[in-house]
């Protein structure tokens, strides 16, 4: 007998494409919140291990195209960081929701039925939560994953609506309650998965680093990066506090 997750998996078929959301990793573009703790090498090495991470645990899905939206300066220094496996497409406009807005544009447009936009900051994410984000869109318009802190690790959909991400307050505590708005105004019926967090300040470095040191093997490329700054994550516990 097949478990959930083997059959929200065998629902993912050609129809299903992952899109990650992803920049650069340049100084002063990515996880600038936590550039205010740490040196900057750390903060360009931590984001390009979560990057990568969360490339394999895309990969790990199977029967899921896979893709990466970023900005359109962006898209020679990805391409280096992937190679030909992964298609990397650049966004139309600025800003993240624009690029939101060009996830679902595009690839609707290519005739994919069900397209989730993931963020690139999120490898310990269980598989099983993507796959039931997939077999969500199955009888829903559009599935969220919603963060602790007021905004959404994934959307998904299977159509676009150009007004979907219009004045988005991203990376506020209203992202998530904007979103669902604007869906409510455009009828559309959602799901939701699990709630969940992503790596934005320094009480989310902490949990994740004590997370990987239970389970190093969901995130490798992101515990070996904890093995080498881990004693300067391990000061923010002593006091350093909330950025």
């Amino acid at each position: 007998m097949e478990s959930p997750t083997q059959t929200n998996a065998r629902s993912c078929r050609s129809d299903c494409t992952l899109v990650v959301m992803a920049k650069a990793p340049k100084p002063g573009q990515v996880k600038t919140r936590l550039a205010e703790c740490l040196p900057a090498p750390a903060v360009i090495s931590l984001y390009r291990c979560l990057f990568a991470d969360t490339i394999a645990l895309a990969k790990s899905l199977g029967n899921v195209e896979i893709a990466i939206m970023c900005p359109a300066s962006d898209v020679d220094d990805l391409v280096r960081l992937v190679g030909d496996e992964v298609s990397v497409v650049a966004q139309t406009g600025e800003g993240l929701a624009a690029g939101l807005t060009s996830v679902f544009a595009h690839f609707t447009a290519t005739g994919q039925q069900r397209v989730i936009a993931f963020n690139s900051d999120s490898p310990h994410l269980p598989a099983s939560v993507l796959e039931s984000a997939f077999a969500a869109l199955a009888t829903c318009d559009a599935v969220i994953g919603p963060t602790h802190d007021g905004g959404y690790y994934l959307v998904g959909a299977k159509a676009a609506h150009p007004t979907l991400f219009e004045n988005d307050g991203m990376g506020t505590t209203s992202a998530l309650e904007g979103l669902l708005t604007r869906a409510r105004g455009l009828k559309l019926s959602t799901a939701f998965t699990d709630p969940f967090y992503d790596i934005d300040v320094a009480d989310d470095l902490i949990r994740l680093d004590a997370e990987l040191r239970l389970a190093p093997s969901r995130a490798p490329r992101t515990a070996a990066w904890f093995a080498e700054w881990g004693q300067l994550v391990a000061q923010f516990g002593r006091g350093i506090g909330d950025l």
